[in-house]
């Protein structure tokens, strides 16, 4: 086989290859299908259950109403957006340390994952966190000017999606990446061809608020590098550092809320401490 044979084969069997990523990237990025939903959801009174009307099917959510002070007068509220391998189900246990210090809590799924319609991607994820966002602010018990985005993982590109999109005090980045295009080079495969990029450098370049970054120094999945970018980038920014890995960050979540309710203190987006329960 001569040399110009060989380099033909060799680019048509690479093209093929990056048409495969490009067909089935959805599958790498919203590995939902592998992720099974419980049959039973809690029945708590602690847990309000919401389905979020989008363009393609209802989304499901959940509201953690605040446990401490006065539900009746509006109050600080936080959305939160998961990883991509995980659902809402696993988090109310974890949130509810958040609600007994005074916080509102909306856990919001994505499309395509467990009881949810639709077909996850960028844009319908945008999509539903926009309507969870609207429908949110205009609960009797909801300051729209406390709000809080808070995205762990791919859950920071969901968030950074809504901030380009809605106001809020403060966001949180939790083993978030500045973007999925360098993702893209452990695959040898061009960046131009993510269909859902997720730049979240770039909203937080623009971001006027406040911006806490947590990142684990040991993270094998989404590099420590990417939260120290994220820190940079922030206009007014905060960098908190664990010694752990990706999915152990934090390593424990009471003193991470304990440093959450101080740096939105310090930060102004609470005015004074609003109580442990």
């Amino acid at each position: 086989m001569t040399l110009t044979k060989l380099l033909s084969s060799f680019g048509l069997a690479y093209v093929c290859y990056c048409g495969c990523l490009f067909l089935f990237q959805r599958h790498l990025i919203f590995p939902r299908r592998w992720i099974e939903a419980p049959q039973e959801t809690p029945s708590t009174s602690e847990i309000e259950k919401l389905w979020v009307a989008t363009s393609f099917g209802k989304v499901e959510s959940w509201y953690l109403p605040r446990r401490a002070n006065s539900k009746e007068t509006p109050g600080p509220t936080v959305i939160f957006a998961h990883g991509n391998g995980e659902l809402i189900d696993i988090w109310p246990d974890e949130f509810q340390k958040l609600a007994g210090r005074g916080f509102g809590v909306l856990l919001v799924e994505y499309p395509g994952y467990g009881r949810s319609e639709g077909q996850p991607s960028q844009g319908s994820i945008t999509e539903t966190l926009v309507a969870a966002y609207d429908r949110l602010v205009a609960r009797p018990d909801v300051d729209p000017s406390k709000i809080v985005l808070f995205g762990r993982s791919l859950g920071g590109g969901a968030v950074c999606a809504l901030a380009a999109r809605r106001p809020s005090a403060a966001m949180v980045l939790m083993s978030a990446f500045t973007s999925l295009r360098p993702f893209a080079r452990r695959y040898l495969a061009p960046s131009f061809l993510l269909r859902s990029p997720f730049d979240n450098l770039e909203t937080v370049r623009r971001y006027t608020g406040p911006v806490l970054v947590v990142h684990g120094t040991k993270d094998s999945v989404v590099p420590y590098d990417h939260g120290v970018a994220l820190h940079r980038a922030a206009k007014t920014g905060r960098l908190l550092s664990y010694e752990s890995d990706h999915n152990d960050c934090p390593p424990d979540w009471d003193d991470f809320f304990e440093e959450l309710e101080r740096f939105l203190r310090e930060s102004g987006v609470i005015e004074t401490e609003i109580g442990v329960m």
